[in-house]
């Protein structure tokens, strides 16, 4: 469709080649950054990150990590408890099935302890530059906006988005990542300077003024 093809072109436009504003050095702080993400902002995450990677600068340290000593690095991150725990079981396993190396394939990624498959595809994304698609609550949400998608579920509108745009994935995502968090916000999106505002088909779509 010409106009889904314009939406890609857009994006791609606006957004030259953007990427994660989780701030990391290396493989190992990229896949804690992201998990730590999960229903968390980035701005959060990197305000807890110096530390934790002061105290646990790599997977063998993490590995041998004292559960309460993480939870109280990153406590103030959202559902701290349980995402202690899958750090320390993610890092165990990375020593013990994959000789201490972060996996860069999907399915072993999503072998280990709190990765999903948007935390698997983010960080392939950001790391590989891979073509693949990850749904969040932005990407989520700016797709069906868009009307790009009405799936109910993060994996079925994934599967929308990959159909429609087959290339350039791993940009596309980051782009709606961050026009969804700074422009098409849950609620009070910024209409008025929307530069899809054409193409919007959002019932939360906001009449612009008359200039």
């Amino acid at each position: 469709m010409k106009r889904n093809l314009a939406i890609k072109e857009l994006f791609l436009k606006k957004f030259d080649k953007p990427v994660t504003e989780l701030k990391f050095s290396t493989l190992y702080e990229l896949l804690v950054c992201v998990m730590l993400s999960a229903q968390c902002t980035d701005k959060r995450v990197n305000l807890i990150t110096p530390a934790l990677f002061k105290a646990y600068p790599d997977i063998k340290s993490l590995a041998k990590a004292n559960l309460a000593s993480v939870k109280s690095y990153i406590q103030t991150c959202s559902f701290f408890n349980n995402k202690a725990q899958n750090l320390i079981k993610m890092a165990q396993a990375v020593c013990e099935n994959f000789g201490g190396e972060i996996p860069l394939d999907e399915k072993d990624l999503k072998s280990l302890a709190g990765v999903g498959q948007k935390t698997a595809h983010v960080v392939l994304i950001e790391w590989c530059g891979a073509n693949f698609m990850a749904v969040d609550t932005h990407v989520f949400r700016v797709s069906h906006r868009l009307g790009l998608s009405k799936a109910k579920t993060p994996e079925a509108t994934e599967e929308d988005l990959i159909r429609i745009f087959k290339d350039n994935l791993n940009y596309l995502h980051q782009a709606m990542v961050l026009f969804g968090r700074y422009t098409c916000k849950a609620k009070n999106p910024l209409c008025h300077q929307c530069f899809l505002y054409d193409f919007c088909k959002s019932k939360d779509k906001k009449l612009k003024e008359k200039e």
